[in-house]
């Protein structure tokens, strides 16, 4: 077998990668001794590196493979969710940095804590934070697994699962063992390749419309079946007054809800300044703002190379069509495990996913071990190696909880979760952190309404939404019950939430209320506890 074979480049080239990632990994773990290290790890980082972190953090391969997908299938549509998301990282930086940077906090129940009774914080946080991250997790398990067979080249629909827990089980290794520093450099290298692969794939879908981008969007309008209505809004969900709703509240949830992702405002907790945080966030933003600019030019790609009728015959949701575009650009190559220009994208997406997935893993374990076990069950009376040793327990916990039911789901359309990711973020954990940092008037009963009502409205909606039944590419689809008409609740739920937050505070009975103090290091409004 020849050095250059496709398949044994793939093998190659993974491996390399793990070589690389664990060996950074293992750097990492020498200075994690104690807790402090182990969730702020980063703080030495400089602002480009924390920056490339934190966009390593935002750019999922859900990210990757279902914005493509959208673009390819939903033109316009689909550059919204990437302006989206865009606008998400700017509001992390504008809004979010200042108060989130510094002081030592590990998780957001610290911060909250900080304000508001400890024991509500603290465990309201915590169960807002496992629902939150635990789909994402499978979506990202579940499309590693799925990728990682067809670069390998492995047939059968066992090698799906065998490749889920494979990636389950490095997530885990990473997590626990390179804690936030190691995680960090692992999102740095696959900031880096993510960058490099789409590059590529822009550079020859550009090459084969003359380097004109106004001639591949015209393309892609053509082989779309819209005519120049692919470049309008309507695509994904219709022009009905739902569909145009639909389109609406995915964008409001993308922006709101991706900013305020446990594991990407972990990220800010050990940036020591405004300054150094505002910089690292500034980097963060170019690197994602670049990404998906090329993005948009690989989606329209997608659809002037392949055509929309191939896509859509592949996998109705789009997100088959970054592995349709790679072998339609490598025409020598029969399958996928024959393309060498398959093999560099799906490492690069591989690479996406394992980052991810550790940085999502962590931010559910220090939930769990900091907060619930060592600041509620134990009061702070968890020595700094039985809290690590918890924290890792925790990890290895929610890795196979999330294998598990990631194994279980592999067949749900993932737009599903991450609908509902982004939404239960966005109407739980946004409003208590914001009220939380910026409201003086802010209590214990509004964070209580505001985390468990936002959570209870989101799930409910969507259970009883078009994406769960009564839809061709619903949950249940031979199945309707569904009476809310929105497949993304966030228009809804995301106002519920504030709402609900300033009720509780308002008309929720006395409760304990933040006091300003001021922040010397980062320069923000902040408020700590007294009773009101």
């Amino acid at each position: 077998m020849s050095f250059l074979d496709p398949r044994t480049l793939a093998f190659v080239l993974f491996a390399g990668f793990m070589a690389v990632s664990f060996l950074l990994c293992i750097l990492a773990a020498t200075g994690n001794d104690d807790p402090t290290e182990f969730y702020l790890g980063t703080g030495a980082l400089s602002p480009m590196q924390n920056g490339l972190a934190i966009a390593g953090d935002y750019i999922s391969a859900a990210t990757v493979l279902s914005t493509t997908g959208t673009i390819a299938l939903a033109g316009f549509d689909g550059v919204l969710i990437a302006t989206s998301t865009v606008l998400s990282i700017l509001m992390f930086m504008l809004v979010l940095s200042g108060p989130l940077c510094g002081r030592g906090r590990f998780t957001l129940g610290d911060v909250l804590s900080e304000r508001l009774s400890e024991r509500p914080a603290r465990t309201g946080t915590a169960v807002v934070v496992l629902v939150v991250v635990m789909p994402l997790l499978l979506v990202q398990l579940n499309g590693a697994g799925a990728m990682l067979a067809l670069l390998l080249g492995i047939p059968g629909g066992g090698a799906v699962t065998g490749c889920t827990v494979f990636i389950g089980s490095l997530m885990v290794c990473y997590a626990a063992l390179g804690g936030m520093k190691g995680t960090g450099f692992v999102q740095i290298l696959k900031t880096v390749l993510l960058l490099a692969a789409f590059v590529l794939l822009a550079c020859l879908v550009l090459k084969r419309f003359s380097w004109n981008p106004a001639t591949l969007f015209d393309a892609a309008a053509d082989a779309s079946g819209y005519g120049d209505g692919f470049w309008q809004s309507g695509r994904q969900y219709g022009d009905s007054l739902s569909g145009r709703l639909d389109v609406i509240s995915v964008q409001l949830t993308l922006a709101l809800g991706a900013a305020c992702m446990p594991h990407l405002t972990m990220r800010l907790h050990p940036i020591r300044g405004m300054r150094a945080a505002r910089a690292a966030t500034t980097w963060a933003v170019g690197a994602v703002t670049t990404i998906l600019g090329l993005i948009v030019i690989v989606g329209a790609g997608a659809t002037a190379v392949v055509g929309a009728r191939a896509l859509r015959a592949a996998d109705p949701t789009g997100s088959d069509s970054l592995l349709l575009l790679t072998l339609a650009l490598d025409p020598a190559a029969q399958e996928a495990d024959q393309s060498l220009l398959f093999s560099v994208v799906a490492c690069a997406v591989v690479a996406t996913t394992l980052a991810a997935v550790a940085g999502l893993t962590l931010a559910a374990a220090a939930s769990l071990a900091h907060d619930v076990l060592a600041k509620v069950v134990f009061k702070g009376g968890l020595s700094a190696n039985r809290e690590l040793a918890a924290a890792r327990t925790a990890i290895v916990v929610v890795g196979v909880a999330a294998v598990v039911l990631a194994i279980a789901t592999q067949h749900w359309n993932r737009q599903v979760l991450i609908s509902f990711t982004f939404a239960a973020a966005a109407s739980a954990l946004l409003p208590v952190v914001l009220y939380g940092t910026l409201w003086r008037g802010f209590t214990v009963n509004g964070l209580r309404w505001a985390l468990y009502g936002g959570l209870l409205l989101t799930g409910v909606a969507m259970a009883f939404s078009p994406a769960i039944s009564g839809n061709p590419l619903a949950v249940f689809p031979e199945r309707d019950f569904h009476w809310f008409p929105l497949r993304n609740p966030g228009l809804i739920t995301i106002p519920a939430g504030f709402l609900l937050g300033w009720l509780g505070s308002r008309f929720g009975g006395r409760g304990r209320r933040a006091r300003h103090v001021q922040d010397p290091a980062c320069g923000d409004t902040s408020y700590a506890v007294h009773t009101g």
